[in-house]
């Protein structure tokens, strides 16, 4: 399916993104959003396979708070709703598009006094204007998010992670594994109104950028996606407990 829908984007390693490069993918994730979910949710195993290395260093089994940040939930399925599968979790879960959040809002929030109620908030806006306490989370989550921030707001996003995080606490995301300043596809899936932009560090640099943040980098594993033969880099890390 992806041979069929993904093309190539345009990798430019001198790039300024454009001005109004948020409010474009807004846009665009409006548009597309049950075309790339369609696309996307049937091909969740590898996002599931690197989640559960997460859950597995987090108390899923007892009635330990888990407090988790999810930037760039889209409809929220698997990954959301394996998040509110362990009831001592709250989810914080992030997307630019108004209508991947109602999509989520319906698919996980169907019920008001459901399982999910009180334990799910629905955020929709660009990732850098969330603002959380310092020390208050005990992991984040960025899955195909990150990369679509210019190279520096990856950089700062980053930071900014470090700060909301406990110690000991947690990052889990994924990176372009090729290094580019920016790559832009004017109709991705196909899709007339489907514009989108993509930058990356590199394996290296990205792993160099998250370690100057202040995390141990704990996985850091390269993996060609299923969906579009894109490789990218998966990592797990952890801040200090000081």
């Amino acid at each position: 399916m992806a041979e069929q829908i993904a093309s190539s984007p345009d990798l430019k390693p001198e790039y300024e993104p454009p001005a109004d490069l948020k409010s474009r993918l807004k846009a665009s994730y409006d548009a597309i959003a049950p075309t790339y979910n369609e696309w996307t949710i049937p091909h969740s195993a590898t996002r599931l396979h690197y989640l559960d290395k997460l859950l597995s260093r987090l108390p899923t089994s007892t009635s330990t708070p888990v407090s988790v940040l999810e930037l760039g939930c889209g409809y929220g399925v698997p990954v959301t709703q394996k998040l509110l599968s362990y009831p001592n979790f709250t989810v914080t879960a992030n997307d630019i598009s108004s209508v991947q959040i109602e999509l989520a809002r319906a698919s996980l929030l169907p019920d008001p006094s459901g399982p999910a109620h009180g334990r799910l908030k629905l955020l929709e806006c660009d990732m850098l204007a969330l603002n959380f306490e310092p020390g208050t989370l005990d992991a984040v989550v960025g899955m195909y998010s990150i990369i679509h921030l210019p190279r520096a707001e990856q950089v700062e996003m980053l930071r900014k992670i470090v700060t909301w995080l406990k110690p000991g606490g947690w990052l889990f995301a994924n990176f372009g594994a090729e290094e580019f300043a920016g790559a832009e596809n004017q109709n991705w899936l196909k899709e007339e109104k489907g514009w989108m932009f993509w930058s990356g560090w590199g394996s290296e640099g990205t792993v160099e950028k998250v370690k100057e943040a202040g995390l141990e980098v704990v996985v850091q594993e390269t993996q060609q996606d299923v969906v579009d033969g894109k490789v990218f880099l998966w990592i797990l890390a952890r801040k200090s407990d000081s």
